[in-house]
């Protein structure tokens, strides 16, 4: 059996390229498919496959079981999806960042399902970060504007990740005010713990974050990371009648939510979907002084001023007046950490802030936050199930 991986970014057409491994017409070089019956293995085909169960009741991956496919946990719905296919006898799997929002146990978990295959099924991995490239892989392409370089042996392909992570040259601009703190803990947890239904997901957790600090928060899929995000941020209410203490003030002491989101500076995959109107990359940083989604009154000239300094920062400064949704999703993850980062929160909090990059988007992240680390005060939460090298918490 042969097998191939090519490498995207995430600007790559990879629907295009997914529709032409599936049904032609094929690459010279895959031209052994022609006329095999393939796979798709993907967070797009478990997205269909979720939308089958809610609209229309047909539960096709979870027959066997009473579990619906949207309870299961990232690894779950992975393994249910690739015994499906398994199941269907295909001549070849095409794996789309199979590894993508796993844990280090469930990757070793599917890896070990793929190794199993890899004898009988060809393979195809489609990936944007070379440090998932199954161990296996033959040979490897790059897609690069539009156009498919096949380069034979992987030795013709540097496949280790680049030591690079980018860099921004000049000062982090500093905030319109400074603040002062005069507690000596930021956060802190005691005996913490959280039970949904019979379930326990948090069991007395004790976490005492100071300023200046910066922590990276690790664990397993289900381990907890979110709920604890949630009781850092305020949002859940389960912090009440617990020993939570946030900037200063025990949680449900008088505080609202506002008092609590205006000291955070919050990044996360999901808030990139809120800004789908005409928001212009100034508009898009100046909205983060005034924790707004998008901007309805007129900025001042030293808000223009400042948001100028952060777009020069990532040398983004021609582009004020483009559009957010015109950019890639690199440079609209950079552009959502700038706007967080903008008022100099006490808590600068990055929630999976690498997710669905490819290696140079997400070292070029990693770069800004190790800047912000180091030329500032706030303090950092950087949460990821994925081990980032170039990361200096």
């Amino acid at each position: 059996m042969l097998h191939w991986a090519i490498l995207t970014t995430t600007d790559s057409p990879k629907k295009e390229v997914v529709d032409s491994l599936l049904h032609g017409p094929f690459p010279d070089e895959l031209r052994i498919l022609k006329n095999k019956k393939g796979g798709l293995f993907s967070g797009s085909e478990i997205a269909h496959y979720i939308d089958e169960e809610v609209r229309h009741d047909r539960k096709i991956l979870t027959a066997n079981t009473s579990q619906s496919l949207q309870s299961m946990s990232s690894g779950e719905r992975k393994k249910a999806l690739l015994s499906y296919l398994i199941a269907s006898k295909p001549d070849y799997l095409i794996l789309d960042n199979p590894f993508d929002n796993l844990d280090t146990n469930s990757k070793k978990a599917l890896l070990k399902e793929l190794l199993l295959l890899k004898s009988s099924v060809h393979i195809i991995q489609i990936l944007s970060r070379k440090t998932d490239l199954l161990p296996f892989i033959d040979n490897i392409a790059s897609l690069q504007n539009n156009a498919m370089e096949w380069h034979g042996s992987l030795e013709e392909l540097a496949i280790a990740a680049s030591k690079n992570p980018g860099e921004f040259t000049g000062a982090l601009p500093p905030p319109l005010h400074q603040y002062s703190y005069p507690h000596k803990k930021l956060i802190e947890l005691q005996n913490i713990s959280v039970s949904y239904g019979t379930k326990p997901v948090l069991q007395n957790i004790n976490w005492c974050i100071r300023p200046g600090e910066f922590w990276e928060l690790k664990g397993k899929n289900g381990s907890g990371k979110t709920t604890i995000l949630s009781m850092v941020t305020g949002d859940n209410p389960k912090g009440y009648g617990q020993d939570l203490y946030l900037f200063g003030h025990k949680k449900g002491s008088g505080e609202s939510v506002w008092d609590i989101k205006k000291q955070i500076g919050y990044v996360t995959p999901a808030l990139t979907d809120r800004f789908r109107g005409y928001h212009t990359l100034q508009n898009m940083l100046i909205s983060g002084l005034v924790d707004s989604i998008g901007l309805y009154s007129i900025p001042t000239e030293s808000q223009r001023n400042l948001a100028a300094k952060w777009l020069a920062l990532l040398g983004m400064e021609h582009q004020k007046n483009n559009y957010f949704h015109e950019l890639s999703k690199g440079e609209q993850r950079l552009i959502m950490c700038a706007r967080a980062m903008i008022k100099h929160p006490l808590l600068l909090l990055l929630d999976e802030p690498t997710s669905d990059l490819d290696d140079r988007a997400a070292n070029l992240v990693v770069a800004l936050v190790n800047k912000i680390a180091q030329e500032s005060n706030s303090t950092i939460i950087f949460a990821s199930h994925r081990n980032e090298p170039q990361l200096q918490p």
